[in-house]
């Protein structure tokens, strides 16, 4: 039953549009949403699974509370992209089998990786597939959507939503990442059982965030008019043996490589003065082996194996299919996400803000201008307005300052085509940097050599 009398109506393009992650979760949230009247076109270089998702939408659509949204799968990019009002970016750089990889050479190496996908030399290999990929895409938003909005929820964040506003300067393009919820969820757990009820939401907790993708912190909580750092610091103080973080509505073993015991966020709190805000297994990453990876069951978390990643993916394709082809019934529910409250916002349904990333124009202070940071921002009629931040603490300005120079400099060596650049920076993230210069240099040759089939002509000799 819709509750607005005149819907928004947005045309979006989805480029991975064949994605059984992202895109079940908008086509829930789209149907759980009564604001919008959507056109979603859906491209994929995999046109069945497009046309399999386009055959999911029309089944989600069938339980909208609002106006159904119709799904199209299109042949193209430009047929995606004339006319958008937003454009949705969602791909898979490679295949799992790149990513066991990005994860195996380096675990050979005695570097174990939690994730693999952001930082570390997981995070840098990934980046070097995936920056050429992302740049033909802002090229192709520049040629027919160049007035767009632009989501990107492809990892790695930072760099790829740099690639975006490095190939298109024009390009109004965020990063939106779902990591911050985890501690918004904390303090809203915090919150109702102090008033014994479930009256607070995650929603309702505001937190002011600094940092970069998935090594982002936050200085100042509010919920209901209360500040609520002070609780939460007795929180992590009564928790001191940790206390679980998982995925709702999740298994067991997901939560096993998914989930954690917040102790690396409560460890950094006590070490720089401000709580970490995403997960542990992202977190872990930013820093030297020594810190927290070497011994992650004693802080806590798993590493997450590419054989499950594999395994969920085939769950997840087998529910798509089933979906599609109406053997189980779609449900229209809410997720953690925030792209529909920004969509409504920018198309003029009000205000909304929300931790995105963006090029830093001043919003966290001392980091060079133009790198990618994660701050808050205000999303409305009038755009995407980043909010100061402010400074972060000395010892942890340090190290994010250090991840972002080198990840603007990772994005323009790729982008020149410089590869003889490339080695350098690989060897001076934190989980690298403590090897030998030949040692590292034959880990960065090997994953060179296992990636290349997805590599530019240009940098296939940079180790």
């Amino acid at each position: 039953m819709k509750d607005i009398e005149h819907p928004i109506p947005v045309r979006i393009a989805y480029v991975g549009g064949g994605s059984l992650n992202w895109a079940p979760t908008l086509m829930a949230d789209l149907a759980h949403d009564t604001r919008l009247d959507a056109e979603v076109r859906l491209y994929d270089l995999d046109p069945a699974a497009a046309e399999r998702n386009a055959r999911m939408g029309g089944r989600y659509a069938e339980v909208s509370n609002g106006t159904p949204a119709r799904y199209r799968a299109v042949p193209s990019p430009r047929e995606a992209l004339e006319g958008a009002d937003v454009v949705v970016v969602s791909i898979l750089p490679g295949r799992f089998d790149d990513m066991a990889q990005d994860i195996g050479i380096p675990a050979r190496y005695g570097i174990p990786q939690a994730v693999g996908d952001t930082v570390g030399p997981g995070g840098f290999v990934r980046a070097m597939r995936a920056i050429p990929m992302l740049a033909e895409i802002a090229r192709a938003i520049g040629e027919h959507a160049p007035n767009a909005w632009v989501c990107n929820l492809t990892n790695p964040m930072s760099v790829l939503t740099g690639a975006l506003h490095a190939a298109f300067p024009g390009i109004r393009a965020w990063g939106e990442c779902h990591e911050v919820t985890k501690i918004r969820r904390q303090v809203a757990g915090i919150a109702n059982a102090d008033a014994g009820s479930d009256r607070w939401s995650f929603r309702d907790v505001e937190v002011n965030v600094l940092g970069i993708n998935h090594f982002t912190f936050v200085d100042a909580i509010s919920l209901g008019g209360r500040d609520m750092l002070p609780a939460y610091r007795a929180f992590a103080a009564a928790n001191a043996s940790g206390v679980n973080e998982t995925v709702p509505g999740e298994d067991a073993e997901h939560d096993r490589y998914f989930g954690s015991k917040c102790l690396v966020k409560f460890d950094l709190y006590d070490r720089f003065g401000i709580p970490g805000a995403a997960g542990d297994r992202h977190l872990a990453e930013f820093l030297p082996v020594g810190d927290y990876l070497a011994d992650p069951g004693r802080w806590g978390f798993g590493l997450t194996p590419v054989e499950y990643r594999t395994r969920d993916q085939a769950r997840r394709r087998a529910r798509a299919e089933a979906l599609a082809a109406g053997e189980i019934a779609p449900v229209a529910k809410r997720s953690d996400e925030a792209l529909i409250d920004q969509i409504v916002a920018l198309a003029g349904g009000g205000t909304f803000v929300s931790n995105v990333n963006l090029p830093n124009r001043g919003q966290l202070a001392g980091i060079p201008e133009g790198a990618i940071v994660e701050t808050n921002a205000l999303f409305s009629g009038l755009g995407i307005t980043p909010l100061v931040a402010g400074h972060l603490p000395e010892g942890l300005h340090d190290i994010i300052a250090d991840h972002a120079a080198r990840q603007s400099a990772l994005l323009q060596a790729v982008m020149a085509g410089e590869g003889g650049a490339l080695f350098p920076l690989f060897h001076e993230d934190p989980l690298v940097r403590h090897m030998p210069e030949t040692e590292a240099r034959r880990m960065f040759g090997e994953m060179i050599a296992a990636t290349s089939a997805w590599l530019p002509e240009n940098l296939k000799g940079a180790a």
